[in-house]
């Protein structure tokens, strides 16, 4: 048989292919959690107010720390996960940090595989949208002849 014709199947969900270790580092549980709170509706950012403002910064030059605004002490099978964050005026805050709790519950779970045993939201602020700039009306004459 040629090393061409070599194909080697990946192991079954759940199967193991041998031993070894593997670690979660803290910075990585933080960043999905991160990632997870921003996609919920009614949250405007994550952190307290200079590290919004570092946060901008990076987005500025182009950079972006999804954790930012998120602590998560690892252990070795679970995890708890703190979370700052500011929600966008008109939502209910309670219902906000519920879904965001739920969110990071089900991403850390499912894409990190460890078990969330808590999950704390601070929100340290309301984010009340400015008043939309009137429109300017562009009036075109006809040249004057």
């Amino acid at each position: 048989m040629s090393d061409q014709n070599l194909q080697i199947d990946p192991a079954p969900e759940g199967e193991v292919l041998g031993t070894g270790r593997t670690i979660i580092s803290e910075a990585a549980v933080a960043k999905v959690a991160g990632i997870a709170a921003r996609a919920v509706p009614g949250v405007y950012s994550l952190g307290s107010g200079p590290s919004r403002a570092l946060g901008a910064i990076r987005d500025a030059v182009g950079s972006s720390d999804h954790a930012a605004g998120v602590r998560a002490e690892v252990g070795e099978t679970q995890v708890a996960v703190d979370i700052n964050l500011v929600a966008v005026y008109g939502h209910p805050l309670h219902g906000v940090a519920n879904q965001v709790r739920a969110a990071v519950y089900r991403a850390v779970e499912e894409l990190v595989g460890l078990q969330v045993i808590e999950v704390n939201i601070e929100i340290n602020d309301v984010y009340v949208a400015p008043p939309p700039k009137p429109k300017t009306v562009v009036v075109e004459r006809d040249a004057l002849q």
